[in-house]
């Protein structure tokens, strides 16, 4: 599959339009002349109620024709069974394109060639590398110690995963620093090693920061980085988690998100829209500045994922007569 071209930058009469419309960014967003292309990921369900929650997910947004969906990996292979069995499922029976996540910890070397050569026979061609959380439930941030026989990060396991060929690989990037990252400096420096070894695009860490994520952008491709960078957008209703999942992987939450849900725990329908329209609004942005690819943490829900992609203009493929 051939990476999507480079969107071109806003020109000073974009700019100039943009100053004059009486619209804001969302309403402008479905009239945007770029079309936008999504992708979403699901995490592989650990009960009957979670499994039955997660195929009520993927028939929601399935008609919404995303350019690929993923399925995560949990640390040391936790969930390799069930995120195999999600991902052959989806093949058989949906119009999907999946992409499996594959992490290098807690794993030989030998044992994530299997998984890589197991998905290649099952179809898969697309495999998102990850180096993974460190293991033992310190999570992200955590001291990490690679195996001495394993792989140890994502650009040794991107290496590996096309040594055995045939995949698109997809890595992450950090727009505001990977909490175990002396600098962004250094971050970039191993973004462009990931590209040296055969990754095909870039799907960022969630972010709230929409300046910071474009002052990533830029450095990026001033630094010679030239794959796609799709942003990663995370409409969390629940902001406690939100605290804590940002906290984890150094993403910032500026006051005034959460001035937006103070005083709303016990209000979660104001809490789902709220989570909507900051998301909404920070994709409408975000294709202002000439981006059409995003990648939706759906957290095995459809609603927030659904309303915002109409926002910006995504709508189910028309069905033949």
């Amino acid at each position: 599959m051939v990476a999507p071209a480079a969107n071109p930058a806003p020109t000073l009469a974009d700019a100039r339009a943009l100053l004059l419309s009486p619209l804001g960014p969302v309403a402008r967003a479905g009239d945007n002349a770029n079309p936008v292309r999504v992708s979403f990921e699901f995490f592989p369900p650990k009960s009957e109620e979670a499994e039955a929650n997660l195929w009520k997910a993927v028939r929601r947004l399935e008609p919404l024709n995303p350019a690929f969906v993923s399925v995560t990996y949990g640390a040391g292979g936790s969930t390799r069974e069930r995120t195999h069995r999600t991902v052959t499922r989806m093949l058989a029976e949906t119009t999907l394109k999946p992409a499996a996540h594959l992490t290098c910890v807690e794993a030989s070397r030998d044992e994530v060639d299997e998984v890589i050569r197991d998905y290649k026979a099952a179809g898969v061609d697309h495999i998102v590398a990850l180096r993974g959380d460190p293991p033992g439930g310190s999570g992200i941030g955590g001291a990490y110690q690679p195996r001495a026989d394993g792989y140890a990060n994502a650009t040794e396991l991107a290496q590996a995963i096309q040594r055995i060929g045939g995949f698109q690989t997809t890595v992450g990037a950090y727009p505001e620093k990977h909490p175990e990252s002396p600098s962004i400096e250094h971050d970039i420096d191993v973004l462009k090693a990931k590209v040296d070894a055969g990754a095909t695009r870039a799907v960022s860490q969630f972010f709230f920061d929409i300046d910071a994520f474009l002052r990533f952008r830029d450095r990026i491709r001033a630094a010679g980085v030239t794959i796609p960078l799709i942003p990663g957008i995370m409409p969390v209703s629940n902001f406690r988690a939100l605290q804590r999942m940002s906290a984890a992987c150094g993403a910032a939450v500026p006051g005034w998100l959460a001035a937006h849900f103070d005083g709303l725990d016990d209000d979660p329908e104001t809490r789902k829209l709220l989570a909507a329209s900051v998301a909404a609004e920070t994709c409408a942005r975000l294709q202002e500045e000439g981006f059409a690819d995003f990648h939706f943490y759906t957290l095995n829900r459809a609603d927030l994922v659904y309303a915002i992609c109409r926002v910006l203009g995504v709508r189910e493929k028309a069905v033949s007569a």
